[in-house]
């Protein structure tokens, strides 16, 4: 071999031809060298991480709902933490978007209904267009979804302008868009046997040529036609929660789920802080669901009772490894859920969670100023929720801040020992004001459920108080109803107060009423036979005798299970309950709160 060629071969060249001295290869050299080897591809990875955002109870809390997160200070102690408002949350959202690219984010319900005025004045069409902003993935829904039918419902998801309830649809928007994102409802079921929205979404990740999938199925608790609006759930039906997700495991494996969500409108409660991991004191209705679901689902994340908590639930029970998180309320916190899966296994070899408080901005309450703090991190606003919310509350603010009159103290919710409270009495008295004018068929007795009453009135310095507050006292939108019930109906719908459904001695729903009705009641006693003493201004009542009752739309079809209600007849409809109010105190004012002495609890 010639010199020369021998350094080539050395270099590890390889000669593909070679040809006589003066000949016609192009090559000067008398060689064409092969094209180099291709570059190999890289591995695909052995894992991929995947992570979840999640938030719960939204109700529509666009403005920052002024309440503090008590956090653990640096150095020790705590420290209150001012969190919550849409704009910030949106921020927050993206933040962790940013921290890998593979990701979801999902709600598990009750994202509108019992909303501030700025959502609810507006049938939360701004919570769907701010959510939109966000770009979410999924939506299970929850109880209150439903509280204006199921047929808003749909428009909420669908879009459109279509007039479903008192309130006038796209009344900034024109063109109101629905949701973006999905929403899931596995065991809502109509009537024809396909659930009102689908049961399961799916998601897939892709890295370096491994691709992964996570499974989401979304379901409100099987207790919501208990405590909606039964005409808004007329024909559905709401099916066991554990049975309804263990049906669908199979059919999603075989869809080639890796990872099994279950985001689910139902929670429980624990003793400790909103991220301490121990879970000390878990306890609540998603117990037994939890002992009942296949151990396949790999995070279930929880809503309903508006408390946080982190719970690798493998502790209480071995058999059910699940992560269970929940992001307490109004936009507050954030879960950032974190999935390690094997690409070759397709199974989840890792899993962790924090709850993230959403720090925006300091607020004052009455006389508390919490300010922002360093140990945290402070988000910024995200300018298109914070322009959305702008346009809304433009319009709602002439009407928040008009005066509708005075109180000469704040008007509680706190239960006392009977469960009475200040306010709930003081609606009763409005609603029966507003339906007993002189006449025949006025009404003599008032009831307000407890549930109704979402948040206390507290009059300014100089005793005002606005359209506003009395609108986030009752952001339902009902009507009020008058029936005429026999004093036997009357005692039977008190007595559904401590055993019928959702209402228990251990979790009784007592009725407000209004100061023309007095009773006591006796947990010790029988069902059946807990309440005595029933007066009308101080005359027993009679089981036999007919009596003109007045109570809300939302109870007047068997709400929050008071089903004897449906029992009453000789049907008359009246104003708004928010309407009966602000005009009760407009009277009155300056009004001074009712005491609670209409319900005496016995031994």
């Amino acid at each position: 071999m010639h010199p020369s060629l021998k350094q080539f071969a050395a270099a590890g060249v390889v000669l593909a031809t070679l040809t006589a001295c003066g000949g016609s290869n192009n090559n000067a050299s008398g060689f064409v060298p092969l094209p180099p080897p291709a570059a190999s591809n890289p591995p695909v990875p052995a894992t991929m991480d995947v992570k979840l955002i999640a938030f719960n109870d939204l109700h529509g809390n666009l403005e920052p709902p002024k309440l503090s997160i008590t956090a653990p200070a640096k150095g020790g102690g705590t420290v209150p933490v001012p969190a919550g408002g849409a704009a910030y949350l949106a921020s927050a959202i993206a933040s962790l978007k940013e921290k890998n690219p593979n990701n979801a984010v999902v709600s598990a319900g009750d994202m509108i209904g019992a909303s501030p005025l700025v959502s609810a004045l507006f049938l939360d069409e701004s919570t769907i267009e701010a959510v939109n902003a966000m770009k979410i993935d999924f939506n299970a829904v929850g109880n209150h979804e439903f509280d204006k039918g199921q047929t808003e419902l749909l428009r909420m998801k669908n879009g459109g302008c279509a007039k479903n309830t008192a309130l006038e649809p796209c009344r900034v928007n024109k063109s109101f868009p629905g949701a973006n994102f999905g929403f899931l409802a596995a065991n809502t079921v109509k009537g024809d046997g396909n659930t009102l929205f689908p049961a399961t979404g799916m998601k897939s990740f892709t890295k370096d040529g491994a691709t992964v999938k996570v499974a989401f199925i979304g379901m409100t608790l099987k207790g919501t036609p208990n405590i909606v609006t039964p005409a808004g759930v007329a024909g559905l039906s709401f099916k066991d929660e554990a049975d309804t997700a263990n049906a669908l495991i199979p059919q999603l494996k075989a869809q080639g789920a890796d990872a099994v969500v279950v985001v689910i409108h139902e929670g429980g409660t624990t003793t400790v802080g909103y991220n301490d991991k121990s879970c000390a004191g878990l306890s609540g209705d998603i117990l037994p669901i939890l002992n009942k679901l296949d151990s396949a689902v790999d995070i279930v994340i929880s809503g309903h009772t508006h408390r946080s908590y982190v719970c690798d639930y493998r502790k209480t029970n071995p058999a059910k490894p699940f992560l269970l998180t929940s992001a307490g309320q109004y936009g507050t916190l954030l879960t950032d859920i974190n999935l390690t899966i094997d690409t070759r296994t397709r199974k989840v070899t890792a899993k962790a969670a924090d709850n993230m408080i959403v720090q925006g901005e300091a607020y004052t309450a009455g006389a508390t100023t919490v300010a922002l703090t360093d140990q945290y991190p402070v988000f910024g606003k995200n300018q298109e929720v914070a322009s959305l919310i702008s346009q809304y509350l433009a319009i709602a603010g002439p009407l928040v801040q008009r005066v509708v009159g005075q109180l000469t103290a704040t008007a509680t919710r706190t239960q006392t020992p009977s469960r009475e409270s200040v306010l709930g009495n003081l609606i009763a008295d409005a609603q029966l004001a507003a339906t007993s004018p002189a006449g025949k068929g006025a009404a003599q007795i008032a009831f307000m459920n407890p549930g109704g009453v979402r948040a206390d009135l507290a009059p300014a310095g100089d005793g005002s108080v606005t359209y506003g507050q009395i609108f986030a006292v009752q952001p339902f939108g009902n009507s009020l109803v008058v029936k005429t019930m026999t004093g036997a109906q009357i005692k039977a719908v008190l007595e559904q107060q401590f055993n019928s459904g959702a209402n228990t001695v251990a979790a009784p729903k007592v009725l407000l009423p209004s100061a023309s009705l007095s009773y006591s009641y006796s947990l010790s006693a029988p069902a059946g036979s807990r309440i005595t003493n029933m007066a009308l201004n101080g005359t027993a009542m009679v089981d036999a005798t007919s009596y003109r009752v007045t109570m809300n739309s939302f109870l007047a079809t068997g709400g929050d299970n008071f089903t004897v209600f449906n029992q009453g007849t000789d049907t008359l409809g009246g104003d708004q309950d928010v309407d009966a109010l602000e005009a009760y105190i407009k009277a009155k004012s300056p009004l001074a709160p009712p005491a609670t002495d209409r319900i005496t609890a016995l031994p």
